[in-house]
């Protein structure tokens, strides 16, 4: 009699406490990142009147006799299911569609998320609305990839800068047709005109020829270009800063290949041309340069394939891949890698240990966190997005319903036992 007083005492202890998590999770229907609670429950020890009997000859084995003395939780689980993912157009919104967590450290302290709201502070730190920094790694020097081993805090600075890039490479595609005449008078030339870049930044043309001089090859001529100077003529008469050389194509119009001059560069532009404290447009010749181009029948196509160098640029926007690179976009047309956003998956994310503010941290069970890019064996982070809450509002009403029932029936029990109390009790009269 007594035993069933307890055993509904903690029914409802038990049914309270599924209640508090129900509640919980309905308060945090529309947070981002948040995952829901659910509590299991396990049987008491149970009291055992009589133990089990082994069968004889004569009579067969007996069960055990127990009564169990109520119910205690097993479990409060964090379910790490996806949310789902709520566009918002803001560019630092960020959503994880997969496993994986933000990292983002407190000092020496480092928690994880998967609440992708983040903010730039005053020195273009990327931080959480709590201030917490977003953990990534930097990009090297040239912002063309990423250093594994440089691994800290992210940096979108406005107004960052590029220096000025000289032009140190470049190269040519298309085709040269076969069919121009061989030393003609003036001779019938292809012409490609382009820019390159001094060290201080400033453009410069440069203008490459082509005339057919047997079959199979092609002089070629490399000058600065300058529209008050009349072009030469054959023979090869180049303009100051020039150098020449031949191409040989094969019966099928490929480069087989190509003659230079020593040393082999292109002096675009001397010093003296560009000014003091400036150094020369210094461009190495090799068959590369060249690799593109044919020698077919048909209209001539050469033109610049590839080109490198820049003029002074000035951060003007940026934007987030799936993999966590923030790309920034350039005033001059460059587009680099600021850095990536790192993210960390655990072995156990159930062991992970809730530390308020949407914000994890690792606990004995979880196991280590495995650091690195969105996407390699990780989630990959959805741009302008949100994840949403993975509460289901349905679910959790159905749940409170049958807790709220479960802790009637166990006050049930309380109340049936009290009578027959009572009545025990009244024996005496």
């Amino acid at each position: 009699m007594l035993r069933s007083m307890y055993s509904g005492i903690s029914g409802m202890r038990n049914f309270q406490t599924k209640l508090d998590v129900i509640g919980n999770n309905i308060s945090n229907v529309n947070t981002s990142g948040f995952k829901k609670g659910r509590v299991t429950f396990k049987d008491l020890v149970s009291q055992q009147l009589s133990g089990a009997s082994n069968p004889t000859n004569n009579r067969g084995g007996t069960n055990p006799i127990q009564i169990g003395l109520g119910v205690t939780m097993a479990t409060v689980d964090t379910v790490h299911t996806q949310g789902s993912l709520q566009t918002t157009g803001r560019a630092l919104d960020l959503g994880v569609s997969g496993d994986g967590f933000f990292i983002v450290n407190d000092g020496n302290l480092s928690y994880y998320t998967r609440a992708g709201n983040f903010y730039l502070d005053r020195q273009g730190t990327l931080v959480t609305a709590n201030g917490l920094k977003v953990q990534g790694y930097q990009a090297n020097a040239n912002g063309n990839g990423i250093n594994p081993n440089e691994y800290g805090e992210l940096k979108i600075q406005a107004g960052n800068v590029i220096p000025p890039k000289p032009t140190t490479e470049v190269s040519y595609k298309g085709n040269l047709n076969a069919t121009l005449p061989i030393g003609a008078t003036p001779p019938e030339r292809v012409h490609i005109q382009h820019k390159v870049i001094d060290s201080l930044g400033r453009l410069h043309d440069l203008r490459v020829q082509f005339e057919r001089a047997a079959d199979g090859v092609w002089n070629y001529l490399v000058q600065r270009f300058d529209s008050s100077v009349t072009p030469p003529s054959s023979p090869w008469v180049g303009l100051n800063s020039a150098v020449n050389g031949t191409l040989n194509f094969d019966t099928n119009g490929a480069l087989i290949t190509a003659g230079f001059p020593d040393p082999p560069e292109i002096l675009a532009l001397s010093p003296a041309e560009l000014g003091n404290n400036v150094e020369p447009i210094m461009i190495p010749l090799s068959i590369d340069m060249f690799k593109g181009l044919t020698q077919f029948e048909g209209t001539s196509t050469a033109d610049v394939d590839e080109i490198n160098g820049n003029f002074e640029g000035f951060l003007e926007s940026f934007n987030i891949s799936q993999t966590g690179e923030i790309n920034g976009v350039y005033t001059n047309g460059d587009v680099r890698i600021l850095g990536q956003i790192a993210m960390a998956t655990f072995n156990n994310t159930g062991g992970l240990t809730k530390s308020g503010d949407n914000l994890y941290q690792a606990s004995n069970n979880s196991g280590i966190p495995n650091i690195g890019f969105a996407g390699q064996g990780r989630g990959v982070i959805a741009g302008s997005t949100l994840e949403m809450s993975n509460v289901d509002l349905s679910e959790e009403f159905t749940e409170m319903i049958v807790a709220q029932r479960g802790f009637q029936a166990n006050t049930r029990i309380i109340t049936t036992s009290d009578e027959i109390l009572q009545e025990l009790v009244n024996l005496k009269r």
